[in-house]
């Protein structure tokens, strides 16, 4: 048995590394002083990333440091579930959390860390329950009481919307309610018009030359471009084999996350979308970035321009319970109509599951699946027309995330799971494919490579809300080689308007 002295080091030595870890998770530049935002960014915008989403990850490894010399520190626990929370790792926080309150059953901060990790997957209940222990512990508590008070508000409305919910053997489709041929336009519109049926260049040009002025795009258009789109996917099936000619390129991003101007500058570096210069958005279009809805109206209108010059996977974050926490349903209701909403949701639905680039790349939002031996038969077969499921191939490839280690292991998410090297090779190996390319997860220089180069994630969100510090970046492939090129690239200025401003109230509190 270790000694008393032995024992009251280790403890010493933990209170060290954690007051380390509270340091390093400390993101310095919001309190820099307004007027000199400008100023900072621009003077330190090659480092910014090294403030912050590095910082976190060592914040992360320090705490867990600390826990292995003292493993009954409900503080130590606390503190790693909200730098995991950080890190959009949800199902880490809620296991921190829960080892928290184990501890120290009276420790209201544990239950605050995971109530909020709760929330943020959507799971009100659980939450609910976690705030009402908040407040018995910490009854005069104002902060408490009104985070309380909105996650009261969300189960409400979320038993009331399942109260009134049509079974779906009665649902009818909004687009059958919807004929944008009848909507009037006002003679005072000004903006980008479409004549006719076809959507052109030239109409998504001034399109987003009006967007990028913070003007609307009349919703007779909008509603001619999301339905046309539909009927385009529709058609597709759930995985798309995609074939480059020799001598041609093709680009792939990684998430936008509503970030329009960033998308802006994606086609300032690398062109617009053309049959001679397609591209494949690998999902997570909307959500947290506050110009969703500029985003997806760009993105869906050069698919009704050409088939071939944009391919679109669908993401976690094309859902409806995502939509509804992270702000594109509020953006949507505010910016077009309630209608709208609906049909989003309907054409999310339709939207492909997975790419394969000649054969050889295999283009996916989150990643592989919990069994070995899925064939690319498998995937192509899925019956992707719902919203997606909390388990089963389809959540997999939205939801999964690479690990370090071989082997499978749970979700930091707490949705999906996590594969190793050794997952990735044999699935390639399976289905006679040399390279895996997904999304899903901000990287500090906007992609990595892992699993000894068989698995790169790509990210395109820069300053990932306005706060992340990281680059974006895209991959070019030439054929017939096919080597990936990444391009990284900083964060753009953009209006006033911060992330997550259309999103839940409750969610807004922790952000």
């Amino acid at each position: 048995m270790p000694s008393m002295a032995a024992e009251n080091s280790d403890v010493s030595k933990a209170e060290q590394i954690k007051l380390q870890a509270n340091e390093a998770f400390k993101v310095i530049y919001p309190f820099v002083p307004k007027r000199s935002l400008l100023w900072f960014s621009e003077t330190f915008k090659d480092c910014l990333h090294i403030l912050t989403i590095r910082n976190v990850k060592l914040a992360i490894d320090l705490y867990t440091q600390a826990i292995e010399l003292n493993s009954e520190n409900a503080v130590y626990l606390a503190n790693r579930a909200l730098a995991h929370t950080k890190l959009e790792e949800y199902g880490s926080a809620i296991h921190d959390a829960s080892k928290a309150v184990e501890i120290d059953p009276k420790y209201s901060k544990g239950y605050y860390r995971r109530g909020a990790a709760y929330l943020a997957m959507g799971k009100f209940k659980e939450a609910l329950k976690d705030f009402q222990q908040v407040k018995r512990i910490c009854p005069n508590d104002p902060d408490a009481s009104k985070k309380l008070k909105e996650c009261e508000k969300a189960v409400m409305k979320l038993k009331f919307e399942e109260a009134i919910a049509t079974p779906s053997s009665e649902q009818h489709s909004v687009a059958e309610s919807i004929d944008f041929r009848t909507i009037d336009v006002e003679p005072q519109y000004g903006g980008a018009r479409i004549e006719g049926d076809v959507v052109t260049l030239e109409f998504i040009k001034k399109m987003m030359h009006e967007f990028k002025n913070q003007k609307s795009l009349h919703k007779r258009y909008a509603f001619q471009i999301v339905m046309q789109t539909r009927e385009i996917l529709m058609a597709l099936p759930s995985l798309v084999d995609v074939k480059v000619p020799d001598g041609k390129h093709f680009t792939v991003c990684g998430d936008i996350h509503g970030q329009f101007f960033d998308l802006l500058n994606i086609f300032e570096l690398n062109g617009l979308p053309s049959d001679e210069n397609p591209y494949l958005f690998n999902g997570d279009f909307v959500d947290r970035g506050s110009f969703s809805v500029e985003v997806i109206l760009t993105l869906f209108a050069f698919k009704c321009m050409s088939q071939s010059a944009i391919y679109l996977s669908r993401g976690n974050h094309e859902s409806k319970s995502m939509n509804k926490i992270y702000g594109f349903e509020g953006e949507v209701k505010s910016k077009l109509t309630d209608k709208f909403v609906e049909l989003f949701a309907q054409v999310f639905c339709y939207l492909p599951l997975a790419h394969v680039i000649n054969n050889k790349i295999f283009v996916v939002h989150g990643g592989l699946f919990s069994t070995d031996g899925v064939k690319l038969s498998q995937i192509k077969a899925i019956n992707r027309f719902c919203e997606p499921p909390e388990e089963g191939l389809m959540c997999e490839l939205l939801w999964s995330d690479p690990q370090s280690d071989p082997g499978r292991g749970p979700s930091k998410r707490g949705v999906g799971l996590s594969f190793g090297g050794d997952v990735t090779k044999r699935f390639l190996k399976d289905n006679n494919l040399d390279l895996i390319v997904r999304s899903h997860e901000v990287k500090d220089d906007g992609y990595e490579i892992e699993h000894d180069g068989k698995l790169i994630t790509v990210f395109s969100a820069p300053n990932y809300c306005d706060q992340m510090g990281n680059k974006g970046a895209f991959i070019r492939f030439e054929a017939p080689v096919m080597e990936p090129k990444i391009v990284t690239f900083s964060a753009v200025t953009h209006p006033d308007v911060k992330p997550m401003a259309y999103a839940s109230n409750f969610l807004r509190m922790f952000s």
